[in-house]
């Protein structure tokens, strides 16, 4: 096999194949990617039988063939090679030589009829607008667990139904949502299609695709092996389905919204910050809504407190509880708006602390589009 590519091109496509390739791999064949060299060019993947990664780019090729080499090592020397072109061969050895200008790198080859078939999907696709999909998966996927304890609680549930799709995260002490519109096609349907992503897979799916025009989405197989692929012009990323069932986080979102406060997004964010840094890490920040503002008050460790109020507009009665700093601070960060939306629910659960929702506000008196709500539990508050 041998071909010449462009550097910039070649560069950019392995590390997008390795992206999502763990630091680790228990199987050293999974560690490469195969590069297939044929009459339409080169064609790089990466699979680790949870993820896998496919691109095509241009290049001309002398002699067609196929190799495998160790994916993050070709990565790190493709981004650090002169400006020129490369070309790959292989030698009478067997070996894989790579050259770029007066560079020269002698690499292994890894066997590649050991190296596992890559998925295909063939399954039902709609199309959505890659921002506002990278965009929604910014504001659902910090909300998964990173416990492995619980596997269903780290994905994110993506919901079709008609002409919309939904991301839902939650790690039991939050619950994230977020909308966006759904082409289905000919094939668009009011029957509801779940899909259990890994959050870590998504959120680099996010990264990858932000910029693109459309995303199509499949979905594929069946059984223990139930994939889902999303592509963008010459990419493409399959996963593997979580298994298992996601809680019905929807039904704790309240319908009645007349208990709230309004306030600016930048200003509380600032003001959490500051007052935060004197708690401990798991300890909640003491918030008081009234009709003057919103106040916050933390006692930390070593005799440390702080205290600062920000402006905000009550409707009904005035509140104070705990909440997770971090927690919040994520929260306001999805937002994406000027003002925010502080509603405080109830629950026939006396005894029980009840959520609070959060949800953007286009100004003090109007209300924001309702695609994005935010949960998050109170923490109970030291007397």
């Amino acid at each position: 096999m041998k071909f010449h590519v462009n550097r910039d091109v070649f560069s950019e496509a392995v590390s997008f194949v390795v992206k999502l390739l763990p630091q680790r791999n228990p199987q050293p064949i999974l560690a490469g990617v195969l590069i297939e060299a044929g009459d339409d060019g080169l064609s790089l993947s990466a699979f680790d039988y949870e993820a896998s990664a496919r691109t095509t780019i241009e290049a001309t090729v002398d002699e067609p063939g196929t190799i495998l080499v160790h994916g993050r090592l070709l990565a790190d020397i493709a981004s650090k090679l002169p400006n020129a072109p490369i070309q790959i061969a292989v030698d009478e050895d067997g070996g894989i030589v790579l050259t770029c200008g007066s560079a020269r790198f002698t690499l292994s080859a890894m066997p590649v009829q050991e190296y596992p078939a890559i998925p295909e999907v063939s399954g039902e696709s709609g199309l959505v607008r890659a921002e506002d999909f990278g965009t929604s998966i910014s504001q659902v996927a910090f909300a998964a667990s990173r416990d492995d304890v619980t596997p269903v609680l780290t994905g994110v549930q993506l919901e079709v139904s008609g002409t919309h799709l939904s991301l839902v995260a939650t790690d039991r002490y939050r619950v994230a949502l977020r909308q966006i519109p759904w082409d289905g096609g000919r094939a668009a349907s009011d029957d509801t299609t779940t899909a259990l992503v890994p959050a870590r897979t998504l959120t680099e799916v996010g990264k990858t695709f932000a910029h693109g025009g459309d995303i199509s989405i499949a979905f594929s197989g069946t059984g223990d092996r139930e994939i889902i692929a999303f592509s963008s012009g010459d990419r493409t990323v399959t996963s593997l389905l979580i298994k298992g069932n996601f809680p019905p986080v929807r039904r704790l979102f309240p319908e009645q919204t007349d208990h709230y406060a309004v306030v600016n997004t930048g200003d509380l964010m600032e003001a959490v910050r500051r007052v935060s840094l004197v708690l401990d890490r798991s300890a909640p920040l003491r918030f008081t809504f009234t009709t003057e503002g919103v106040s916050m008050d933390a006692s930390g460790t070593e005799q440390a407190r702080a205290s600062e109020s920000v402006d905000a507009t009550l409707t009904g009665e005035e509140v104070t509880l705990g909440l997770n700093p971090q927690y919040l601070l994520e929260a306001l960060g999805a937002v994406r708006s000027e003002f925010t939306r502080i509603t405080f629910t109830s629950s026939e659960n006396q005894n029980k602390l009840s959520p609070v929702l959060i949800t953007p506000q286009t100004s003090i008196e109007k209300g924001g589009e309702d695609s994005f709500k935010y949960l998050l539990q109170p923490n109970l508050l030291l007397r």
